[in-house]
């Protein structure tokens, strides 16, 4: 079983030197403005708002966790993906879960493996007692898990690690989490305690399904991410999807906005007007139709009821209004 605690760090921490990634490439140095940070981003096909470039230069820069709430869908995972991308830094993913405990996030032990050591050193005479459980207690029994990884050293720097939705966990768990966003350490009792030589890049989500407790959330920079206005999710279409052509990108996003203002059990994302674009440029579809609506809903809508609400002439009406404010040049 492990735990955070304790104040003494690992052996062997980063060596001096330019540090490296697994490919040798030189660690990328972190933006050093709010613009660098859009860019950075821009260039992985994220299209950040001014508010959430800033929040992740900030979080940067103060080296403090941040805590990304917000529907699903409107790119708050994506958010450590492109970072990891853009930093040349492993990506470390925690995806939570309901029941998740220290051991399936920080690291277990071996024991079919040690079982395995014991009937050997059995069998063969064996050595004394004491011996065989140092041999069975140490990092070739370990069976390492996504908080442990975070801690150790990483040649392209300090990894990012994304703990992903984690209002789906217990109090317990986030109870569990405070040390960790704090001090950077694990304590595994046979082992000692493994500090981060350097921290991790900490991002943590929540699709709010409940509250994540304040002493949680005061540790972290705190960021409410929305759906994108028009334009805004336009620029992120033709990032995700240039293929698709001008006047289709702007109908699919269009007709998605209007989909929000509906009164849907889950309004779609910005995850779901990527996949419905790619959807149709699939079909080669050049532009929408209540047909094409109908048969390829399953796309943007992920609920029998939101979609027998929308079929027939109810997307028919949605479109007209759609293409009755849109302008093609």
């Amino acid at each position: 079983m492990c735990g955070f605690g304790g104040l003494t760090p690992r052996r062997g921490a980063a060596k001096h030197g330019p540090a490296r990634n697994g490919r040798g490439e030189p660690v990328r140095e972190l933006p050093q403005s709010i613009d660098a940070v859009e860019t950075m981003l821009a260039g992985q096909g994220y299209v950040a708002s001014r508010a959430l470039a800033t929040v992740v230069f900030l979080s940067l820069r103060l080296g403090r966790p941040l805590f990304l709430e917000g529907e699903a869908g409107v790119g708050k995972t994506e958010i450590a993906k492109v970072l990891a991308a853009g930093l040349g830094r492993r990506l470390i993913r925690l995806q939570c879960h309901e029941g998740l405990d220290a051991a399936s996030a920080v690291c277990e032990w071996n024991f079919a493996a040690q079982m395995i050591a014991i009937r050997t050193a059995e069998a063969g005479g064996g050595a004394d007692r004491d011996t065989l459980k140092a041999e069975l207690f140490t990092e070739d029994y370990l069976i390492e898990r996504p908080l442990l990884a975070a801690m150790r050293p990483q040649p392209g720097g300090a990894p990012v690690l994304l703990i992903d939705e984690l209002d789906r966990t217990d109090e317990p768990f986030e109870a569990f989490l405070l040390e960790a966003l704090s001090d950077f350490q694990v304590t595994i009792p046979e082992l000692g305690t493994i500090k981060a030589p350097e921290p991790p890049i900490v991002i943590l989500t929540s699709n709010r399904t409940r509250e994540v407790h304040d002493a949680l959330k005061r540790r972290c920079l705190y960021h409410w991410v929305d759906y994108p206005g028009f334009e805004r999710e336009l620029d992120i279409l033709r990032a995700r999807a240039p293929e698709a052509q001008d006047r289709l990108s702007r109908e699919v996003v269009a007709f998605v906005q209007r989909l929000r203002s509906e009164d849907l059990f889950k309004k779609p994302g910005v995850a779901e007007t990527i996949d419905w674009a790619k959807c149709l440029l699939a079909l080669d579809v050049i532009q929408l139709s209540p047909e094409v609506i109908a048969d390829t809903l399953g796309a943007i809508l992920k609920y029998q009821d939101d979609i027998q609400k929308i079929q027939g002439s109810e997307a028919k009406k949605l479109l007209d209004e759609v293409k009755k404010g849109l302008v093609f040049a």
